[in-house]
């Protein structure tokens, strides 16, 4: 039987949409700078963390490009301590796959899917970002060939709690040029993230969008942990001083290149009380400073704000409230992010 698949229209490839919205020599240097900056945090050549953070799905280019220029302010006062990566994440989906699929899918969320207007969205607003604040982002890669359309924008890839066990998934990573976060899956298995890490650090040889390609390997990836879930669907926390001793165990058999982690405050951290990630956060700088090993392990946090604390559905009207997961709002996202610069 044939593939019961309509192919709609054939899609601009990387290349033909990098011709057609081109970066400049600014966004390049700013690149470059920060990609310099962050690999020297991650190498434990610069004693400060990162601070990834941002919406959970970057679904409205005003109220995006709004957090971002409150993000760029505060980000002034603690720079010499945090190393702040702005969360855009364009093609976060709802978990089912069902309904919203992200501004990839989606540019208007309430209008139904248009990939070519997607792939459009998504870079101008990344383009913008960058020429309005000076910030290189981070997204998921969840559709590994689409990390091209953003590849000469981003600093910062994480590979999701589902997707970390797809060998394309690990591949690419090994290939992007830029820090690759691997989070444990969703079960919680450290052994399943190491492994990815491990496929990522190494030289691969695989097929990607259409080409035979080689790469040299990726010495940034490292470890994020997110929590997991257990067998009842109840949400167990992976960010205690316990894990993170096991969690440096692990690296030192493993022979891995930069032993880092970076702990997701929320998600089964947090069951998603999205409130919760300001205490888990300072519990996780109260163990850098009990232990200096694990100071040097722990990398950064990741944190889920928006403008408006909590969620809405995908028809709601609140601006800058998230359609996906609940966020930690502007106040208190502001309110965090000087008490961790003060911590570090």
């Amino acid at each position: 039987m044939e593939m019961q698949m309509d192919f709609l229209r054939r899609l601009p490839t990387p290349e033909e949409l990098k011709e057609l919205y081109p970066t400049d020599r600014e966004i390049r240097e700013i690149k470059e700078r920060r990609d310099r900056e962050i690999a020297a945090v991650l190498r434990g050549e610069d004693d400060r963390m990162l601070l990834l953070i941002g919406p959970c799905s970057a679904d409205n280019e005003t109220a995006v490009l709004d957090y971002m220029t409150r993000l760029a302010a505060v980000n002034e006062e603690v720079k010499e301590r945090l190393l702040i990566i702005p969360r855009v994440y364009t093609n976060k989906p709802r978990t089912k796959g069902l309904g919203y699929k992200g501004m990839l899918h989606q540019p208007d969320p309430h209008r139904g899917e248009d990939m070519l207007a997607g792939i459009i969205a998504i870079r101008q607003m990344h383009t913008r970002v960058v020429k309005e604040t000076g910030f290189t982002c981070a997204e998921e890669m969840l559709y590994p060939e689409n990390h091209r359309y953003l590849s000469d924008l981003l600093s910062y890839v994480a590979v999701g709690a589902r997707s970390v066990e797809n060998q394309q998934h690990r591949l690419v990573a090994s290939g992007i040029g830029i820090p690759a976060g691997m989070k444990n899956p969703t079960g919680g298995e450290i052994s399943v993230m190491m492994n990815a890490i491990t496929a990522a650090q190494n030289p691969q040889r695989f097929q990607y969008r259409g080409w035979e390609v080689q790469t040299a390997g990726n010495p940034l990836a490292h470890a994020i942990l997110r929590g997991r879930t257990d067998h009842f669907g109840q949400s167990v926390p992976n960010y205690h001083y316990e894990d993170l001793q096991n969690l440096q165990q692990a690296y030192e058999e493993s022979g891995l290149k930069n032993p880092a982690v970076i702990i997701d405050v929320n998600h089964a951290n947090s069951g998603k009380r999205y409130l919760e990630q300001v205490r888990i956060a300072e519990d996780v700088m109260h163990s850098r400073h009990v232990s200096p090993r694990i100071r040097r392990l722990v990398k950064g946090l990741m944190v889920e704000s928006y403008l408006e604390d909590g969620a809405q559905s995908v028809d709601g009207t609140v601006y800058g409230q998230s359609i996906t997961d609940p966020c930690l709002g502007w106040a208190g996202s502001e309110k965090l992010i000087r008490e961790l610069a003060e911590m570090v």
